[in-house]
């Protein structure tokens, strides 16, 4: 497997509310996770660093997760830990008060990837079959598209796009979605904060991988196309490609 990840602040933003990072355990299973912060004073940046340190640090001490049930485990505990750890954090620093962040973290073996989200970070999921967003964004905009108030075209230029339904560490408990996919050799993993996804539409994603050439290459390219369309918000994106279960790459 080769995995990387990128961030960039973009062309608006003073500092980088997102933060991200591949991590590998002795085993050669990957952990990929991107965080996109938010809150008053920068408190964004806190919380999103909470996010990558927490489960890092965790992740250090794993071994061989051999079923989805353990990595599933594994996730709920990790990111319900951390929204706690965030949650109190805010409540003991007045300058932190309403900070949170989104967060979307895949665990990937050789015969499976588990993945744990809240908030409108997104996966994805490029094979054989075509590309599809694995990830159901938590968003009011998103809200409405399901219950059919508005459509998928409409949502994409609704005035309350980024308003999110639910968050990490503005609440107590907050329980992250869990799913476990399957992929083989040759798909690719996307993970991505809405500084990239609000850009690209999904078809331009899928063309990005599909003609993919170098993982570095095709990360930076992205993040390119991202901000010669304005590039307001940060932009972040990781990509694991399944090319040989023994080998890992990052950066």
């Amino acid at each position: 497997m080769d995995a990387y990840f990128l961030t960039d602040q973009g062309r608006v933003r003073n500092h980088n509310e997102d933060a991200g990072g591949v991590f590998k355990n002795a085993n050669h299973q990957i952990l990929v996770v991107i965080a996109d912060g938010m809150g008053g004073h920068q408190a964004g940046d806190v919380a999103s660093n909470m996010v990558i340190e927490g489960l890092n640090k965790k992740w250090e001490t794993t071994n061989f997760f051999t079923s989805p049930d353990e990595a599933e485990a594994w996730l709920l505990d990790a990111i319900m830990e951390t929204n706690n750890s965030i949650y109190h954090h805010a409540q003991n620093h007045e300058e932190c008060k309403g900070m949170g962040t989104t967060i979307v973290a895949a665990i990937c073996t050789a015969d499976f990837i588990s993945i744990g989200h809240i908030g409108d970070s997104r996966c994805y999921l490029y094979n054989e079959q075509g590309f599809k967003q694995v990830t159901e964004d938590h968003s009011l905009v998103n809200e409405l598209v399901r219950n059919g108030q508005i459509s998928k075209e409409d949502a994409e230029y609704h005035p309350r796009k980024n308003v999110l339904l639910k968050a990490l560490g503005t609440e107590l408990d907050s329980r992250p979605d869990i799913q476990t996919i399957g992929w083989d050799k040759g798909d690719t993993l996307v993970l991505c904060s809405d500084g990239l996804s609000n850009k690209l539409e999904t078809e331009e994603l899928k063309t990005s991988i599909k003609e993919m050439d170098t993982i570095q290459g095709t990360l930076q390219s992205l993040v390119n196309k991202a901000n010669e369309r304005g590039g307001e918000d940060n932009i972040s994106v990781a990509l694991v490609q399944y090319r040989d279960s023994q080998e890992v790459g990052e950066s």
